[in-house]
């Protein structure tokens, strides 16, 4: 064989280019022009025993820093239990795609159903979705649902307290779907809430999309907002971040239509960005509305529990041309990750995850107020992110903290930092990074 990893014997290449009429395996290149064909031999290293491959990727490993992040943004340094991994790795898992098949694939759907069964219960919905690939595409997602759900409106408000990142996907899908976004002032760091009223007053929005906690890691206050948008034939969707619904209200408990966001903080590794995981629920009324598949359970011929995907008029099956939305993946492998993580924390574990990293954010918001060289830039409840004020040069200051191991704040311009602090950072690890500021200082 001219080529070992290839399956095909000399034979089985003489066969299939007789049939299509040509020589050789090269006269199928030659329509590109000689001069870019690389006709050198390839630079690769020679064969390596298992212990010499295995060294070879340990020490490859070894150059990646492993740091203390104090930084958040939307994706946040959160503990993973060591069974998450080991059974997310099980071969009958690590190798699944979406069951295309789905009444074989028993224990995908199971799983998937317990999956949306879990989300539900923290948001408070009555339906979920079996995932999406990241929240920012779930919430542009949970916006061409308020839109095909609102009778001729295609208008939807975004709130300025949303993260950017999230923010900049929504537009882009908006703008080739020729929905129009408004962007909602922002006032001391939460949503105007009274620019709100005026906007809606118009009559013409479908939907309006708000965070909780918001990009500054404040808790805003909705109370009586889902009245005023249902009030002007318009829906609600909310953004929040999964883990957080443990300890703060609910998408449900503000009236929401929608809740959307990204599963990432429920233990799963930062990862370079990804992967992550969407999650869209809502009321019962918008079921039909919603991208991606929902799992549900019912009995077989035999009346024993099992497990269907409903709905199965959908995008990724018939009327393409009419659908909501044409995704079809369901990050079936990260909703299993979710699944595990939440049913081995419980509803316990949740509050004590979030509390550990409230009372860290607190005692490390003191501490820096403290130095004298910050000071708060909203006077608003946050639970484990906060934004302050400084007259320090952050570029610096994040330099020498990266050389002692630690991934500072966020800068986000004007002398405004934005600190984070999960369960993971302990106390010495806060006061450390006190006392390499005041260093600085």
């Amino acid at each position: 064989m001219s080529n070992r990893y290839m399956p095909h014997t000399d034979a089985d290449i003489r066969k299939m280019l007789d049939r299509i009429g040509l020589a050789s395996v090269d006269d199928l290149y030659g329509d590109v022009p000689a001069e870019v064909i690389f006709k050198g031999d390839y630079t690769l290293p020679s064969a390596m025993s298992e212990i010499e491959l295995r060294r070879y990727f340990e020490e490859l490993g070894d150059k990646n820093r492993r740091l203390k992040v104090f930084a958040g943004g939307g994706v946040y340094d959160h503990y993973s239990p060591s069974v998450v991994p080991h059974l997310l790795s099980r071969s009958e898992f690590y190798t699944a795609y979406t069951p295309y098949q789905p009444e074989i694939s028993q224990g995908t759907l199971q799983y998937i159903f317990e999956y949306q069964s879990m989300i539900s219960e923290l948001t408070g919905m009555e339906s979920t979705n079996a995932s999406m690939y990241d929240g920012a595409t779930a919430a542009a997602e949970s916006m061409f649902m308020m839109v095909a759900s609102a009778k001729k409106k295609n208008r939807v408000l975004i709130s300025s307290t949303l993260l950017d990142n999230i923010k900049r996907v929504i537009c882009t899908y908006a703008k080739f779907h020729e929905v129009d976004i408004t962007e909602i002032p922002e006032k001391d760091g939460v949503t105007d809430l009274v620019a709100l009223k005026e906007l809606l007053s118009a009559g013409d929005v479908a939907g309006v999309i708000l965070p909780t906690p918001n990009k500054y890691g404040i808790i805003e206050d909705y109370t009586g907002v889902a009245d005023e948008i249902h009030a002007a034939k318009g829906y609600l969707a909310i953004y929040a971040d999964p883990s957080a619904l443990a300890v703060l209200r609910t998408p449900v408990e503000w009236d929401a239509d929608i809740a959307c966001g990204d599963g990432q903080t429920l233990g799963m590794p930062m990862q370079f960005g990804g992967p992550y995981l969407g999650f869209i629920s809502c009321k019962s009324a918008l079921i039909r509305k919603m991208p991606g598949r929902v799992v549900g359970a019912t009995k077989d011929a035999s009346g024993k529990r099992c497990y269907v995907l409903t709905l199965q008029a959908r995008e990724q099956h018939i009327r393409r041309e009419k659908a909501t939305s044409n995704i079809c993946s369901n990050q079936s492998l990260m909703a299993l990750y979710a699944t595990i993580y939440l049913s081995l924390m419980g509803e316990n574990g949740l509050r004590d995850v979030n509390a550990l990293a409230c009372d860290g954010a607190h005692y490390l918001y003191n501490k820096l107020i403290a130095t004298g060289k910050f000071t708060p830039a909203f006077d608003k409840p946050f639970l484990k992110e906060f934004v302050l004020k400084t007259d320090m040069d952050v570029e610096a200051m994040n330099k020498k903290l990266l050389e002692n191991g630690i991934m500072g704040p966020l800068d986000l311009g004007n002398g405004l930092v934005e600190f984070a602090v999960t369960e993971k950072r302990t106390k010495e690890e806060i006061d450390q990074l006190i006392t390499l500021i005041q260093e600085e200082a």
